[in-house]
């Protein structure tokens, strides 16, 4: 199965899950234009490692978080609907979740997104690891998650969201386990 090598950038939930519906894609999510540095540090952490595509609205907030982007990193990719395309059907609602499935993969192929193999991507990631970890349940996970968000410069995330930011950034077991490590005697240290 094929999937886009690219992070997606959009603006919500709905956003990822209309496209991911459409093609295998990692996406992260600004939750409106009020992007903040520890999500654009997410996307820059992406797009040195995987490349990134911002496919937002095509409305004022949209090009806002566009342009928030750019500045941070001047060479992202775009990808483009027309307002037309992001109509909702009987409602005055516009945004890229409205968008039909052949206007979604033909601004993706605009932005001139790759894609890769998805059985080519390792990760050794598991929830039971994460649970052995002490990262997904118990006391201290919530604490755990976020020291390890910082060490990672990955961003603070629940315990579902983990996984898929540690696949996403191809981070291993090894990885997980050294940053926990060196987080537990700077802790100790301290």
């Amino acid at each position: 199965m094929k999937k886009i090598r690219e992070v997606i950038v959009v603006e919500g939930k709905s956003d990822t899950q209309h496209i991911q519906n459409i093609i295998p894609v990692d996406t992260i999510e600004t939750n409106g234009s009020a992007i903040d540095d520890e999500t654009l540090d997410i996307i820059a952490k992406a797009h040195q490692l995987r490349g990134v595509i911002v496919f937002t609205d095509p409305d004022f907030p949209g090009e806002k978080i566009r342009k928030i982007i750019t500045q941070r990193i001047p060479d992202v990719k775009h990808a483009f609907i027309s307002q037309k395309e992001a109509k909702s059907a009987g409602a005055d609602s516009l945004g890229v979740e409205h968008a039909s499935h052949e206007s979604i993969l033909e601004a993706l192929n605009k932005a001139s997104c790759r894609t890769i193999d998805v059985s080519s991507i390792d990760s050794d990631i598991t929830f039971a690891f994460l649970n052995q970890q002490g990262l997904v349940n118990g006391p201290g996970a919530k604490l755990r998650r976020q020291l390890l968000g910082d060490h990672l410069n990955i961003g603070y995330t629940n315990g579902k969201q983990l996984k898929k930011r540690l696949d996403m950034f191809s981070i291993t077991q090894t990885d997980v386990i050294n940053a926990l490590e060196k987080i537990s005697k700077g802790i100790n240290n301290d």
